[in-house]
């Protein structure tokens, strides 16, 4: 049996891209072990973005878009910036976000919870799993009081 040759390094970066948005950090950290020389990647990442395959943009709107219902601003922030998004980029997208931020958090706190904590320890377990999904202290007590209060609807 024939054994199929290895894809080029423009073959593996057209195949990750063709799966989801990638940032130009990530793309490079995926390819660094199949290139012989980091300027090759450099340079093909060049191509890729002069030819509008590889968007920080994009790739920023498509974390915002996967992660938007299920996280806080926090959390997308850090994921993006994890995957070495440059801030510029991601500045704007994040603004848009903090609009919506209670409406966001209330959203899952009903479909996690639904129901006012009835003592402390369960209002701090709400609390903190709002907090761990990245959002802020303030929205956190916002959502939590609405909740007390009957007003949960939105």
């Amino acid at each position: 049996m024939l054994s199929r040759p290895g894809l080029s390094l423009k073959g593996r970066a057209l195949k990750y891209l063709a799966a989801r948005e990638h940032s130009r950090a990530e793309l490079a950290h995926k390819l660094a072990a199949h290139a012989a020389d980091p300027a090759e990647i450099e340079t093909l990442l060049d191509e890729l973005q002069s030819r509008g395959f590889l968007s920080e943009a994009r790739y920023v709107a498509s974390v915002v878009h996967r992660r938007a219902e299920r996280f806080g601003v926090a959390r997308i922030r850090q994921e993006l910036l994890s995957k070495g998004t440059p801030a510029a980029e991601m500045a704007e997208a994040l603004t848009a976000l903090r609009v919506t931020e209670l409406e966001r958090a209330r959203e899952l706190w009903r479909r996690r919870f639904g129901q006012p904590p009835a003592d402390a320890r369960e209002a701090a377990r709400q609390d903190r799993f709002l907090m761990a999904r990245g959002f802020s202290s303030e929205i956190v007590r916002q959502v939590l009081r609405l909740a007390e209060h009957g007003d949960d609807t939105t």
